[in-house]
């Protein structure tokens, strides 16, 4: 898939077809800067490297620095690989032109982290009974989590309270409804992971 990287910049909404109002997502797509191409004989598969972001000297590695002097780019905060962008060279830049109004891509992001949870925010659980038979402070726990002594123990992936969100999300073909290239923004249908100012991967599928 060919792609590039982006950042969320919030959430709007435009007028549809009949005056509907349909939620959306504004993403700054770029630009990206080609850092590295690898090759299948050298490092056993095609594909190029993408940075974005810019990010401090002072807090870049002096590997790393290397590594973006031999692309001519600054340091980048985000890199990210892509397959079928072949036709690309190192220095080469990357922006919203990739891609067109109307296309289906497909956004990768790390949602928003919530921190730790109990079963009725993380699974929908709906609580132990009602306010009856006594049990005024059993209306948020998760109840019975294992059998008495066969099995003696509670089972791994048991539904229960823990952290919640800062997890990998992908989401398949949302539809890019408006496009602004003079600023690298596109529009997209509905909501993607990650809060504001979070970086997201967006692929396309090749044609």
């Amino acid at each position: 898939m060919a792609g590039l990287i982006g950042t969320k910049i919030g959430m709007t909404s435009i007028f549809g077809e009949g005056g509907a109002i349909i939620p959306c997502t504004v993403i700054q797509a770029g630009p990206c800067v080609v850092t590295q191409k690898k090759s299948k004989d050298k490092d056993g598969y095609d594909a190029v490297q993408l940075g974005y972001g810019d990010k401090k000297e002072k807090n870049t590695t002096k590997p790393m620095k290397k590594h973006f002097e031999k692309s001519g780019a600054a340091p980048k905060a985000k890199l990210v690989e892509f397959k079928g962008m072949d036709n690309l060279n190192v220095g080469d830049i990357v922006s919203s032109e990739l891609l067109k109004e109307g296309d289906k891509i497909t956004i990768t992001g790390t949602s928003k982290g919530k921190g730790f949870q109990g079963v009725v925010k993380r699974h929908g659980f709906g609580g132990v009974g009602g306010q009856t038979h006594g049990q005024h402070n059993r209306l948020r726990a998760p109840g019975s989590l294992g059998a008495c002594s066969t099995p003696a123990r509670v089972f791994k992936g048991m539904k229960m309270g823990g952290r919640m969100g800062g997890d990998q999300v992908k989401e398949l073909n949302i539809k890019i409804v408006k496009m602004i290239p003079d600023e690298n923004l596109i529009i997209v249908k509905g909501s993607i992971p990650g809060h504001n100012g979070s970086y997201i991967v967006i692929e396309k599928k090749n044609k």
